[in-house]
């Protein structure tokens, strides 16, 4: 069996968790055994890494990093690994902090970041982008400014169609589409195709 990885990304509060939840079920209906990862901001703050709104190359290094072995190990317990907030959303929150702040940190080290996410956006077979609806609630003990969210839905946005053209747009009512491509995108990557 071939390797497959499907990613999630996007802005806060946009249905990520609930599409990887959705795919994850239509798969296993399929008998098609997968892996989900969500790597969690949550364990950069307790060690003492800004995030949100205060990124900084030396979070988003370490999200990076964290993301990519939690994908890593992963796919050691399966071929088919479900992503949500791969390794281009720690880039977009850079850049979306960044231009929302205007913050600015040195081109040399911006540019190792958008190398390490430029390489590693590779290894994904498909990328769904959600699309920020404004009019969708922000969750719970989710960044409420509502200004760094769009400026961070257009930084993901931004990088993923920079760097790969395995990727589309999820927008809301669009999710049975969505479901089909990934669907479609593991059973070619199963078969060999």
């Amino acid at each position: 069996m071939h390797r497959c990885k499907i990613a999630v990304a996007g802005t806060h509060s946009t249905g990520k968790s609930t599409f990887i939840a959705n795919l994850h079920r239509e798969l296993r209906d399929r008998e098609v055994s997968a892996e989900c990862v969500h790597p969690s901001a949550r364990r950069a703050m307790e060690l003492g890494f800004p995030i949100l709104s205060e990124h900084t190359f030396e979070s988003t290094a370490w999200m990076m990093a964290k993301t990519i072995q939690l994908e890593m190990c992963a796919a050691l317990r399966s071929n088919i690994v479900l992503m949500d907030r791969p390794v281009p959303d720690a880039l977009g929150y850079l850049l979306g902090a960044l231009r929302h702040t205007g913050r600015v940190i040195e081109e040399e080290r911006l540019s190792r970041l958008d190398a390490i996410c430029a390489s590693w956006i590779q290894e994904y077979h498909l990328i769904i982008v959600t699309e920020l609806d404004p009019s969708m609630p922000i969750a719970p003990g989710r960044d409420a400014d509502c200004g760094f969210r769009v400026a961070v839905g257009n930084a993901i946005s931004e990088v993923v169609s920079r760097m790969t053209s395995k990727h589309l747009v999820l927008r809301r009512g669009e999710e049975e589409s969505a479901l089909a491509a990934a669907i479609e995108t593991v059973e070619l990557r199963v078969s060999g195709s």
